[in-house]
């Protein structure tokens, strides 16, 4: 069963996010808030628990999972991005968008896309994320929280708890988060910006108007 751990959405009790950092340190599956809903996140390096976390989330290899990081100095471990994507991405972080950008050799291949050898990061804008990842030391894999064969992310850790109970580890509930997934932009082209899902950010920040 999920451990819910209840805390203050602008200063988290530390006590609760070390709880959820060894979780993870030591496989598990959970579900944070962010700030486009709520996202399942796993230890990037854990085979396991990215095994499962595509499982609960009804996904297949094809699928990108996204690195969360904490600032951009930690994505440009896992990714490659000339200057013209870097001031893209210094327009855009922190903030609800995922960009899919070509892997480095630091991405375990059974994380990237199959064909492509790509990966979606993202640097959230929420204060329990930032803390949590800040404890744990590295980016987590996640994914958007969405049920196997539903199309809208889930956004209230009460929600999630009784709907994936028997598949979490914990929960961390820092109330509603907004019920929107991110906007994600393909940057691994190396042309212009292709938009891929329009979610919760706005183009107009990013300089852009696509189609």
């Amino acid at each position: 069963m999920a451990q819910l751990f209840e805390v203050h959405p602008d200063n988290p009790q530390l006590r609760f996010l070390r709880q959820c950092a060894q979780m993870l340190q030591a496989g598990g599956l959970g579900a944070i808030p962010t700030d486009s809903s709520y996202a399942f996140v796993c230890h990037l390096n854990d085979k396991a628990a990215a095994e499962a976390l595509r499982r609960v989330r009804g996904v297949d290899e094809k699928h990108h999972l996204t690195l969360l990081c904490r600032d951009l100095s930690e994505l440009a471990t896992y990714a490659m991005v000339d200057n013209r994507q870097y001031r893209l991405l210094k327009l855009a972080t922190p903030g609800p968008y995922t960009f899919i950008l070509p892997a480095t050799k630091e991405v375990p291949r059974r994380l990237s896309h199959p064909s492509r050898r790509t990966i979606g990061l993202r640097v959230p804008d929420h204060r329990v994320t930032q803390d949590l990842l800040a404890l744990f030391g590295e980016p987590l894999l996640s994914t958007t929280l969405i049920p196997p064969g539903e199309g809208e992310p889930m956004n209230d850790a009460a929600d999630v708890c009784a709907r994936l109970d028997r598949q979490l580890q914990f929960v961390l509930d820092a109330g509603a988060c907004p019920a929107q997934p991110t906007t994600v932009l393909d940057l691994s082209q190396g042309g212009e910006p292709v938009l891929v899902r329009q979610g919760r950010g706005d183009l107009a920040r990013l300089g852009l108007q696509l189609d």
